[in-house]
């Protein structure tokens, strides 16, 4: 670990403005100035196409297998950030897979609350599928909220009929909207990324009344028997690590292949910043070195 930058990486996140309990309008515009900022490599090709009827971004890079399909949900709190904010990291991410990935651009709350956003999610896995994509051939991806919605779509797909993808990857997943986990509070000083206030006033936004613990929102309370290989990365300096912790002894008890990774000091979502945090960079690595093992069979 370098102390160095990891110092230099939370002196970053803390005078970040970006506000989850903003209006939907300004942390989105903060969010796409700071996240949307990530260096992005120069090898990494990137094409807009439409999936499902939804906008979407695929990336490749060299020497990426073009018959594998990693599809990525972004995460946002369900309220913002979009696959323009998270070219970066899907890049790398697809890097690190040796496969190609496609971002997809689901409907955001308020204008679209819940289940807007499962619902595209899982049509965009149905017409992967519909495309000719062999379930074997797809391994779904999703950081913080966008893990979530990883869960909740392998959930929605399941109870629909449709075949599960070979695996799939969470980092950071927020997967109880009732933010009931014990790092809520415990975390709190030592998360420099999100508050519990700031989680609480986009899940409002999400559910607009509906409950907290609904299942497909929630996935943490769903019944997750039948999903695919999960593998849950997650830093110990995060407000959502019980989400993480929680969620994978719930897929572990419910006989899902799971592990659970746990980044020692690591914040939120830590990837992204790895352009300038090594662990970011070892932490895509590991990511990549499990979806391959699935996608290159």
């Amino acid at each position: 670990m370098s102390s160095a930058e990891l110092a230099q990486l939370i002196t970053l996140l803390r005078s970040n403005d970006l506000d989850l309990a903003a209006t939907p309008a300004k942390a989105r515009s903060d969010f796409s100035t700071s996240i949307g900022a990530a260096p992005v490599a120069a090898d990494i090709s990137f094409e807009p196409l439409t999936l499902a009827g939804r906008p979407a971004l695929a990336s490749v890079t060299p020497g990426a297998r073009a018959d594998k399909t990693l599809l990525y949900i972004h995460g946002g709190a369900f309220v913002i950030g979009s696959p323009s904010d998270y070219r970066s990291l899907t890049g790398e991410l697809g890097r690190a897979a040796g496969v190609r990935t496609v971002s997809l651009d689901y409907r955001l709350a308020p204008e679209h609350p819940f289940p807007a956003a499962v619902d595209d999610c899982v049509a965009a896995y149905r017409a992967l599928l519909e495309a000719g994509n062999k379930p074997a051939d797809i391994a779904l991806a999703g950081d913080s909220a966008g893990g979530g919605l990883v869960i909740s779509t392998l959930v929605a797909a399941r109870d629909a009929g449709l075949p599960m993808p070979a695996a799939a990857l969470v980092i950071s997943p927020w997967v109880d909207l009732a933010c009931t986990g014990g790092t809520m509070q415990s975390k709190q000083a030592e998360d420099p990324s999100i508050t519990r206030e700031g989680l609480q006033a986009m899940a409002a936004l999400y559910l607009q009344g509906k409950p907290l613990s609904t299942p497909l929102a929630s996935p943490l309370y769903a019944d997750l028997r039948g999903l695919p290989p999960l593998f849950v990365q997650v830093g110990s300096a995060e407000l959502l690590l019980d989400d993480a912790v929680r969620l994978a002894g719930a897929a572990g008890a419910a006989g899902v292949p799971v592990h659970l990774s746990i980044w020692p000091n690591m914040p939120h979502v830590w990837h992204i910043f790895g352009f300038m945090l090594s662990e970011g960079r070892d932490a895509l690595t590991e990511a990549g070195v499990f979806l391959g093992t699935f996608l290159k069979q």
